[in-house]
């Protein structure tokens, strides 16, 4: 456990959280992020879709899933296409609906998905696309099916998802504590879009470990888990099942919630473990998993090892205070800024920068950023460690340091959002070149010029 938390640290993890036979074996928090934070959980949010699909069905607010879906959309306004009238609910739950969607599994742009994002109604938007191929004859990632399932819900039982969810979902598991944005009409967004606590995460796993169980309710039908756990879909990606919104590698017998940069929730049965991870990179699952089953030594109780177990409290302390700082974050004092003090007027551009400005004069340092519609002041650390800041109530978290005396690189952090910004500025008299990269790997490089002090 103690590898598998230095291994996070590698792969750009903000959390793990580890429970064997429903106790916590191991948990960490890689600095900026913290167990106090939201995580968003990106499409992981799906699989709670399903959930509370299969929850209301078995209280008799949802039809089954051989429903065609325009029953629950009886007003959907272009039906001339006979294969909508095939999809049924099911095809939504395991990404064979049918509908004519760009959203890769991959780190390519989702289109499709950002046009919804942009339209003013998100469920017409849905409902308007094309048919590409018949329902069920194959998988094809799409986050409006979830976005349907959310709206329906809504619509049929009288009560927003987000509130459902804790009413019948969240709150008997003991979950008070998240955020889920919602779509211009008010439903909480069904593919993406919830924000979780870690240790929350891991009781929905715990949930399904327990086959819909949670002390002596049973919230979640046990054929709805038993029908997550054999799944039949193929994903087109060698090894890997879907059904419900899960994941699964039937060969490994790992069942996943899973998210975009690996927010995941991962169930193990045979090992009677569950796992949630929150972080920033899309590392191989696999990697995890056999790390958990090598991990698994004993069905039966071990004696006490108190060096291994002092050996994974250190590795949590120092990922919790920033880790072992690589040479490449860490300032070298040898180094002389030529800018001590300036601000910058920036040349129009895609990222909605106006200004930039910096004080190096002060302890702690600042800095300055002025978009078109905010604007921003925060500290930045200049040891290799981030230091903290706020952007409009959501935590910031900034570093930087002198690669030489015209080059600085700072990077942004906003660890409840997962976000991230990279800037290389490279100073030349009173010329400032930004080039910017966002977690998504997508890069920019804009100019600017010193303007006199006021």
């Amino acid at each position: 456990m103690a590898a598998l938390i230095e291994y996070g640290a590698s792969v750009s993890m903000d959390s793990l959280m580890i429970a064997r036979n429903g106790r916590i074996v191991a948990e960490a928090y890689y600095a900026p992020f913290r167990a106090s934070m939201r995580h968003r959980v990106n499409s992981a949010t799906k699989a709670v879709i399903g959930t509370l699909t299969g929850i209301a069905i078995a209280r008799g607010e949802m039809p089954a899933t051989t429903t065609p879906v325009l029953e629950l959309f009886p007003g959907a306004s272009d039906t001339s296409d006979q294969r909508w009238r095939k999809m049924t609910v099911q095809h939504l739950l395991d990404m064979t609906s049918g509908i004519s969607w760009d959203e890769p599994l991959t780190n390519g742009i989702p289109r499709t998905s950002l046009a919804m994002e942009r339209s003013p109604n998100w469920a017409d938007f849905i409902l308007a696309q094309p048919i590409a191929q018949l329902p069920g004859a194959a998988f094809n990632y799409n986050s409006g099916n979830p976005h349907l399932l959310s709206v329906a819900l809504m619509r049929r039982t009288g009560i927003p998802t987000d509130d459902y969810a804790r009413r019948f979902l969240f709150e008997p598991l003991g979950i008070t504590d998240f955020r889920w944005r919602k779509d211009p009409q008010g439903a909480a967004i069904g593919g993406f879009g919830l924000y979780m606590h870690t240790r929350d995460m891991a009781r929905l796993g715990q949930l399904y470990l327990q086959h819909g169980k949670w002390g002596d309710r049973q919230l979640v039908p046990n054929e709805w888990v038993d029908h997550v756990f054999a799944p039949k879909v193929d994903m087109s990606i060698p090894g890997f099942r879907y059904s419900d919104f899960w994941w699964s590698i039937p060969s490994k017998r790992a069942y996943m919630m899973v998210g975009f940069n690996r927010q995941v929730v991962m169930v193990l049965p045979d090992q009677n473990i569950v796992a949630a991870m929150t972080g920033r990179f899309n590392y191989p699952f696999e990697d995890v998993i056999s790390r958990l089953q090598r991990a698994s030594k004993s069905a039966e109780p071990l004696p006490e090892n108190i060096a291994a177990q002092a050996a994974l409290r250190a590795r949590a302390e120092v990922a919790a205070n920033g880790g072992l700082l690589p040479v490449d974050v860490v300032a070298d004092s040898t180094v002389k800024p030529a800018v001590v003090k300036g601000n910058y007027r920036v040349e129009e551009n895609q990222l909605g920068v106006r200004e930039v400005g910096f004080d190096f004069s002060v302890s702690p340092p600042i800095y300055r950023v002025l978009m078109r519609s905010r604007s921003l002041i925060a500290p930045l650390s200049l040891d290799g460690r981030f230091a903290e800041g706020d952007d409009g109530g959501t935590p910031l978290f900034t570093r930087a340091r002198w690669q030489d005396p015209n080059t600085l690189v700072l990077e942004q952090r906003w660890p409840e959002e997962a976000a991230s910004m990279r800037y290389v500025m490279k100073f030349s008299g009173n010329d400032l070149e930004i080039t910017g990269t966002n977690h998504f790997g997508v890069k920019a490089v804009v100019k600017a010029l010193r303007r006199a002090e006021e």
